[in-house]
């Protein structure tokens, strides 16, 4: 059996008077400090092994107005069914677009990838692709998911700029961003939602 490359700690902070449960993960494999707020309203840290606990407190408490944000986002869409629609697409286009942007941009950070377009589109099964134009493209209903399968989506596609393929060099640039992509993945085929 596999080993776990991380360790997990579960905690507690206080957040602008609010107290807020989070997973503090230590990983072997990351590269820099990471958040993640889940539809659930659970909030997962991932820090390197060489940054110490309170470096990574002191992250969070800088981060607050923006975790804070994100728990509010997801009670919004907490209770919305995933359902392709003209409706819903012209309804989630410009949000799901935002949503794209936004983790694109802290992904790119670590990774300096050059692409074309990124474009929301409106598919029955595609959650995402990354065409040989170097364009990025995804699937509306993705704002609609947990952050974690989002992320890891998003994520997925950013990595086939360099790595067209799915050979272990290219789970190994993903898992500089995503460190527990494994689980992601089994955890979106549990619920039908297989994304290689």
């Amino acid at each position: 059996m596999k080993r776990k490359d991380y360790s997990e700690q579960r905690r507690e902070i206080i957040l602008c008077n609010q107290n807020v449960g989070y997973i503090l993960r230590t990983s072997k494999k990351a590269r820099r400090m990471r958040l993640v707020v889940y539809c659930d309203s659970s909030l997962v840290v991932t820090k390197p092994m060489r940054l110490s606990d309170n470096i990574a407190e002191k992250f969070i408490i800088q981060k607050a107005s923006w975790i804070l944000s994100k728990l509010e986002h997801f009670k919004k869409f907490k209770n919305i069914p995933i359902k392709n629609s003209r409706g819903n697409y012209l309804k989630y286009k410009e949000e799901a677009r935002k949503l794209v942007n936004e983790r694109i941009n802290y992904f790119n950070k670590i990774y300096n990838f050059k692409f074309n377009k990124i474009n929301i589109k409106n598919q029955k099964t595609r959650w995402g692709s990354c065409s040989k134009k170097r364009n990025l493209n995804f699937n509306y209903k993705i704002v609609l998911l947990p952050e974690n399968f989002a992320g890891y989506i998003i994520a997925h596609e950013l990595c086939h700029l360099k790595e067209f393929n799915h050979s272990r060099n290219f789970w190994n640039l993903l898992a500089e961003t995503i460190p527990d992509y494994s689980k992601i993945k089994k955890q979106l085929k549990h619920k039908g939602l297989n994304y290689y």
